[in-house]
Formats: C-alpha cells, structure tokens, sequence
C-alpha cells in the first residue's frame, strides 16, 4: 500500500507538516484526512473526540491564538479545505526548547497538506482568499474553563502576518501579552 501521509519535521518539537498523498485519476482524487495508525508514529494519541469546520469570509482576517490548558490540552490535526490561510503554531509549553518560538505554513484547499499540533501550542491563521473553510480534528473535547489564547500581534513572539488584520475578534485583540521572564503553560 502507498504512503498516506509524508512526515515533514519543523522547528518545533512535535509539530508536524503532514503532505496528504492523494490518489487521483480522470476524475479527480482520493486522499486520507485521518489515520490513528499512521499519526500514532508522530506522537498522536490515536483519537479523535471532536471535529469542527469554520468558514472565514473576509481576506486578511486573524483567527487565534488558541490553546487549551491541561488537562485538557488537545492534539488537533488542521487542514484547510477551501480557500488559502498563513497558518501559525507558537510553542508555549513550560521547558521546551522552542518556548515561544512560531513556525508559519501556508495551507490551501489545493495543498494537500495538515499540520499535526502537540498539546501546549498555540494556533491561529491569516485568511489570504476570501471565503476559507478549515477543518480542525480534536484528541479532546473544548472545556470553556481551560480554554486560553495569546495576542496574535504579540511583540515577543513577532509573527510576520503577511497582511493587514482585517478582522479580529474582541476576544483574540485582548489575550496576554506573554511576559518577558514567561515559563510557558504545563502540559
């Protein structure tokens, strides 16, 4: 059986850029979103409790920093399904050795490409189309209490966002700043 998936190592420990391996022909492809087997090699617990779809329809528009604190800290498997977003992982989990450091990918509904988040990383993305459509597939549920976020325009962590915000919520404009002597969230 061919390759599913084509592991692509970032900066971040744990952070995966996963490369989907289509199956295609005249009328078009097949390819594999999720496979508990093969994500299992990366770290992944196996499971997924939850999936979500959002749709972002304005070009330039910011959605995050997100993370959930533990225990319910959650894997979560993100792949765009229409459309393309700068997508941005920051590192805040307490002793890595890439605390606060972001790793940035563009994903697209043509790419064929899920990035593979480890708990204690925060996730966020830039619309650079008009009408984006994600697609997020969770190891945990959403628990409100534990939910936590950091500013995307934070000056310590300085993500070049390749546009100007557009649209950001009220709750995303008014996360943290991270602190200067910040530790970083247990996991």
């Amino acid at each position: 059986m061919p390759a599913r998936f084509r592991a692509i190592a970032t900066p971040l420990t744990g952070l995966w850029e996963l490369e989907r391996q289509p199956i295609g022909d005249e009328r078009g492809f097949f390819e594999r979103l999720y496979c508990a087997e093969d994500l299992r090699g990366w770290g992944h617990p196996g499971m997924i409790v939850q999936a979500n779809r959002s749709l972002t329809r304005r070009r330039g528009a910011v959605r995050g920093m997100h993370f959930q604190h533990a225990p319910h800290g959650e894997w979560k498997l993100i792949t765009c399904l229409r459309g393309r977003v700068h997508d941005v992982i920051v590192d805040l989990r307490q002793g890595s050795t890439s605390l606060r450091q972001h790793h940035a990918v563009e994903l697209s509904g043509e790419g064929h490409r899920t990035l593979l988040v480890p708990p204690g990383c925060a996730h966020g993305f830039q619309t650079l189309t008009a009408e984006c459509e994600m697609l997020y597939l969770h190891s945990h549920p959403y628990v409100s209490s534990a939910e936590g976020g950091v500013r995307p325009d934070d000056p310590t962590i300085a993500i070049a966002w390749p546009l100007d915000f557009t649209d950001l919520s009220e709750r995303d404009a008014h996360h943290p700043l991270l602190s200067a002597d910040y530790q970083g969230i247990a996991t």
